[in-house]
């Protein structure tokens, strides 16, 4: 009956409001004691579950580190570069990682930059600062930079990332042309990706232009 405990520390632990990951390995290291598992063998149970699991956990590793660079001066880092940057706009800087974003996500590195990772933290800091310095009389609680900075990272990435073969968007296209009887290699798929890709640069490119243009003084 001892390895119910587990259960009753749950139960208290949820009605006290303690951390909920801190209440749940508690049980489990408590089930386990009271079960007489060794300790090391609790421990390889955790690091295999964690393992097992890194793809889903990952982003509670990303997330603190980015908070404390964040907490540490990490936006207004990025003011402090863009401000030093001769010539440097919005349209422009947001063009240039369109780009990289489109490119990137072309190779298949779809994860080396986002909303979390870096338009958050970087690119629209740096974008807001470009618009200070281009209008300094600007409306401060204008919140067009900032979703600009965030639609660039979705297009880019969206009509970047079905130019890579092996990525899932390719591989479902593929799966439901099948379906209909239509054989179609997801090679194909990618080359005819291209022409959306560069279409997708031009006319969200020359938004970005445009968009420029209201921040000129």
């Amino acid at each position: 009956m001892w390895v119910l405990a587990g259960i009753a520390l749950i139960v208290a632990g949820f009605l006290l409001r303690f951390n909920p990951l801190l209440v749940v390995a508690a049980s489990a290291l408590v089930t386990g004691l009271a079960a007489g598992i060794d300790p090391l063998a609790i421990l390889a149970a955790f690091g295999k579950a964690f393992n097992d699991s890194r793809y889903v956990t990952a982003i509670y590793i990303v997330l603190p580190v980015i908070g404390l660079l964040e907490r540490h001066g990490l936006q207004q880092r990025a003011r402090e570069l863009i401000a030093r940057v001769r010539g440097a706009t919005v349209g422009r800087l947001l063009l240039f990682y369109f780009v990289f974003r489109q490119l990137s996500a072309a190779l298949g590195l779809v994860s080396i930059a986002g909303h979390a990772q870096t338009v958050r933290p970087l690119v629209a800091p740096m974008a807001e600062a470009a618009a200070d310095l281009q209008s300094p009389e600007r409306d401060k609680t204008d919140e067009s930079v900032p979703a600009m900075a965030a639609a660039t990272d979705n297009v880019g990435l969206f009509f970047g990332e079905d130019i890579f073969i092996a990525i899932g968007s390719i591989l479902l296209m593929r799966g439901v042309l099948e379906g209909y009887g239509i054989l179609v290699e997801p090679f194909e798929l990618s080359v005819w990706a291209i022409p959306t890709a560069i279409a997708a640069l031009v006319i969200h490119g020359a938004r970005l232009l445009w968009f420029d243009r209201r921040f000129r003084t």
